[in-house]
């Protein structure tokens, strides 16, 4: 997938860019360079110099970008400023948390509500959401104009739950359940796999453990 000529790997990776940006100190340097970033980040410089070419054009020769610029050119391009309802299916453990997250109005998304099949009548989570029944679905989409859907349901009741959140008028779907689904031609799905990201981590741990055992025998064997 390309949006506006830019691939989906580096749309992963813009965010991260926007992020770090944004914690850098206020009393901080006025220019960064992609080398600098690209340090912090421990990524590549070339990477990053071609990403930020992608979206802005204010980086300058031995000077680099202006800050506040380049944050303005990142947050312009990602519609930032740009706010879109969406709403998150499966009011679980994760779900809540997700719907009382305030992270997400940073990049111009506003959490409208909750919805799962449990709930009879409306609830609340602990930061004031709204959670309602999966009947009301397509009402509140419609009525909202949210296009946007965040899937936190088990892996069983995943593809069932996606087909409705299609036929309610969502064509972008962030899918947290471990499994795969099928969606029609023009729907967007973006998976999120915690097991798949924990199994990354775990075998990055194995392999540096690893290292380090066969270092410290080779450092015994010198002595």
């Amino acid at each position: 997938m390309e949006v506006k000529g830019i691939s989906q790997a580096i749309l992963r990776r813009l965010p991260i860019y926007l992020t770090y940006l944004k914690s850098l100190p206020p009393q901080g340097p006025v220019h960064i360079s992609a080398t600098a970033i690209a340090a912090a980040l421990h990524m590549g410089e070339v990477q990053v110099r071609k990403d930020l070419a992608s979206v802005s054009k204010a980086g300058r020769p031995r000077i680099g970008y202006i800050v506040s610029e380049l944050v303005e050119d990142l947050e312009a391009f990602l519609g930032c400023n740009d706010v879109s309802n969406a709403v998150i299916v499966g009011a679980g453990k994760l779900g809540k948390a997700l719907l009382d997250y305030e992270g997400f109005s940073e990049y111009g998304l506003h959490i409208v509500a909750g919805l799962d099949i449990r709930v009879a009548s409306e609830e609340t989570t602990a930061g004031g959401k709204p959670i309602f029944g999966l009947s009301k679905m397509e009402d509140l989409c419609k009525r909202m104009n949210i296009r946007i859907g965040i899937l936190t349901v088990p892996a069983d009741q995943a593809q069932k739950v996606c087909d409705q959140m299609v036929e309610s008028g969502i064509s972008a779907i962030l899918n947290f359940a471990p499994t795969h689904l099928t969606v029609p031609e023009g729907i967007l799905v973006q998976n999120e796999n915690l097991a798949a990201s924990l199994a990354v981590l775990s075998n990055h741990l194995f392999e540096q453990m690893h290292k380090d055992s066969i270092k410290n025998t080779q450092e015994g064997e010198s002595l």
